[in-house]
């Protein structure tokens, strides 16, 4: 049964991530929107969302979206690949309000190659997802797609940080293929990537152009309003709540949007 609220334009976007990766996706969100009200859900009691079977993944989707939107979303951002990957067709199916899922942006990464050799830096899980090889397929257009996948980076970045040796040298090795093999556009497929993305430019030669998808997805967030009639005119509000321990990340939502923001402990 399809989970429905009263669409109104006051109400909150809801954006979801297993972590703190999805912040540099409400981050492009709040600056193309700034007068939408959003809720960020970091599923921190189930990090990282790599190890977990597809089917929990698809399972913990379906639920944390059908309680967003009990509790008042007028809209979705999957704000991650690997939940994107396993469980967006579920969560579309599931709940009656727009859904704006993630995905690795290959098409666009096509149009800007002029070597014709272009990187993906993703998790196993989303390289190895039906999904992405449907994407490879229908728009590599003959290009060499390098997917470099990326065990533990994501990991490190949120548990380390992003400036930490862990992450440097996890980078030294998911980097150097792509350098070796002259892709001058650079895929950042996962949230927690754009943390990095200074040091990842720096393993590459010069003139490399890394993507990621917070602008994409506020476009397409900014569509999908416009035409359901859902554009809000408010204050631009903030609720930031995790599934762990609260404690954990302050800091890091501190350091992105440079407030102090109360978060909740909340339990789909």
């Amino acid at each position: 049964m399809l989970v429905r609220n009263r669409l109104v334009n006051a109400q909150p976007i809801a954006v979801f991530d297993s972590g703190l990766g999805g912040l540099t996706v409400l981050r492009a969100l709040r600056e193309r929107l700034p007068h939408e009200d959003f809720f960020y859900f970091a599923d921190t009691r189930f990090l990282p969302y790599g190890d977990r079977p597809e089917m929990f993944l698809r399972e913990r989707g379906v639920l944390i979206a059908e309680a967003l939107v009990k509790r008042g979303a007028k809209a979705l951002v999957i704000a991650c690949n690997t939940a994107t990957a396993a469980a967006a067709e579920a969560i579309r199916a599931a709940i009656a309000v727009p859904v704006v899922a993630l995905e690795p942006g290959v098409k666009p990464a096509v149009a800007l190659s002029k070597t014709g050799v272009i990187g993906v830096l993703a998790t196993t899980r989303t390289l190895a997802s039906e999904r992405f090889q449907r994407l490879v397929g229908n728009h590599a257009n003959g290009h060499r797609v390098i997917a470099q996948p990326c065990p533990g980076l994501a990991e490190a970045i949120e548990a380390e940080g992003p400036d930490s040796a862990a992450v440097a040298a996890l980078l030294d090795t998911f980097v150097a293929p792509l350098a070796a093999a002259a892709a001058d556009v650079v895929v950042l497929g996962c949230t927690h990537y754009p943390c990095v993305s200074a040091a990842i430019a720096g393993r590459m030669p010069a003139g490399t152009v890394l993507l990621d998808t917070g602008e994409p997805v506020a476009r397409q967030l900014e569509r999908l309003l416009a035409a359901g009639n859902l554009v809000g005119g408010g204050a631009g509000r903030l609720t930031v709540a995790t599934s762990g321990a609260p404690a954990a990340v302050i800091a890091t939502v501190d350091r992105i949007f440079g407030q102090k923001l109360k978060i909740e402990h909340w339990e789909p």
